[in-house]
């Protein structure tokens, strides 16, 4: 398990770093780059929406993907997601600015960046059904937490890359060459991972189903659209969360408070370490008390702090920026860290591979794509604190909130049910 789960954490870190990295980008240069031509506002807006779009490609992806790890296994899935992911990151790293090339410069930047998202909507089901399929059922919240590790490692690794270079090099440096760099970096990054994934067994949920589902994503939309579309409004929040504080507030606070590049990066990357640090911890609650009550406390916490992260976010300094971000990194955490054991619980297992990356990516179509440009808008609208854009955040942890609260409970059946055996 711990072979398994390492190898797992590995590959999402790096599938993770590629999409970041493009996040990082879109909030700090794409937007000059690439649409040189639009007012400030204007360009941050278009870097964001070509941001976008890799999230619109993720559920694609999960389609395409889940129907290979429904069909012919989970482990096939990871080593063609992490190819495309990788390959697609390190041609953006290549792509000619919009003054050498022209207008084909921003057209290729998105059909990159969807492949990018094409690539990732399969990865996540991937490395999390391997896990969870292969853990024991008392320890599966903690196994299954090891992948969701990967995207805070993914994202440290991406925003140190790009503060190291911001430290070395100057603007026009970083302008010229440097920010490419790190979509460079991703190649070696992916022959790491498929080298650590070659040892991989297959799961063996996967290998007792005796019928699989011909078409997975028919049977699915048949026979569990609601459960598809819970999950999906049920995680949305998590992906607002993380995207308002790791990308929206890095381009707000560098472009309109005034605040360096390598305080943003350094504030938001302290709370990301927390943040992963927790997560096995928070996982095995889940374990012992189930994972509804997390998901529900979680988007309760997010609920009461929106407002109060966006004050802090507000006054520029770095201390209160911090815990601005701690507080909402937290919330999200108490969530995210049991969904990895969670959603492969609620989807039996001849349509899990689709059910289970569908729900989590049609999330970040609602949270995660939405949130950067919706809050860039919210906040040109307002004041010094952007309180819109709290309102907006509240609003989804709302909505997220009502969609667990109609979800079942997983693990608590089970323990109830096992303890007489096992004793």
């Amino acid at each position: 398990m711990l072979r398994l789960a390492t190898a797992s954490l590995a590959g999402t870190a790096i599938e993770f770093y590629d999409f970041f990295v493009y996040g990082t980008a879109a909030a700090l240069i794409l937007g000059p780059l690439f649409f040189p031509t639009f007012s400030p506002l204007a360009g941050t807006l278009a870097a964001f929406g070509t941001f976008g779009v890799g999230f619109v490609a993720r559920p694609l992806g999960s389609v395409l993907f889940g129907h290979i790890g429904d069909r012919h296994g989970r482990r096939p899935v990871l080593v063609a997601s992490l190819l495309l992911t990788g390959a697609s990151t390190v041609a953006v790293g290549c792509v000619p600015t919009y003054h050498t090339i022209g207008a084909a410069a921003p057209v290729l930047l998105l059909v990159l960046r969807f492949l990018q998202g094409l690539g990732l909507g399969g990865e996540w089901g991937g490395a999390v059904l391997l896990t969870a399929e292969h853990a024991p059922e008392e320890r599966r919240g903690l196994w299954s937490s090891f992948p969701q590790v990967g995207p805070a490692l993914g994202f440290l690794l991406a925003n140190g890359v790009v503060l190291a270079l911001s430290a070395t090099l100057t603007e026009a440096q970083f302008a010229q060459w440097g920010w490419r760099v790190p979509f460079w970096a991703a190649g070696v990054l992916a022959v790491v991972g498929l080298w650590l994934r070659s040892s991989i067994t297959e799961s063996p949920s996967f290998l007792g189903i005796d019928d699989h589902a011909r078409m997975p994503f028919a049977e699915l939309v048949r026979d569990h659209w609601r459960l598809v579309l819970l999950t999906a409004g049920a995680l949305a929040v998590g992906y607002a969360i993380f995207y308002a504080v790791t990308t929206w507030s890095l381009a707000y606070a560098t472009e309109r408070l005034g605040v360096s590049r390598t305080v943003m990066l350094t504030c938001i990357m302290a709370a990301v370490l927390v943040k992963g640090s927790l997560t096995p911890v928070v996982a095995m609650l889940g374990d012992r008390y189930g994972r509804r009550p997390l998901c529900l406390a979680g988007c309760a916490a997010a609920a009461m702090w929106m407002f109060p992260m966006v004050a802090l976010l507000a006054t520029g300094e770095p201390l209160l920026m911090f815990l601005g971000f701690l507080g909402a990194m937290l919330a999200f955490i108490t969530m995210f860290a049991v969904i990895a054991a969670y959603l492969p619980e609620l989807y039996e297992p001849r349509v899990r591979c689709t059910g289970a990356a569908v729900g989590y990516n049609l999330g970040g179509v609602v949270g995660g794509a939405l949130t950067p440009i919706v809050a860039t808008a919210l906040a040109e609208q307002g004041g010094r604190v952007p309180w819109g854009v709290g309102a907006y955040l509240t609003g989804i942890a709302l909505l997220s909130l009502g969609c667990f609260a109609l979800l079942p409970e997983t693990r608590p059946v089970t323990v109830v049910a096992a303890r007489p055996v096992m004793d």
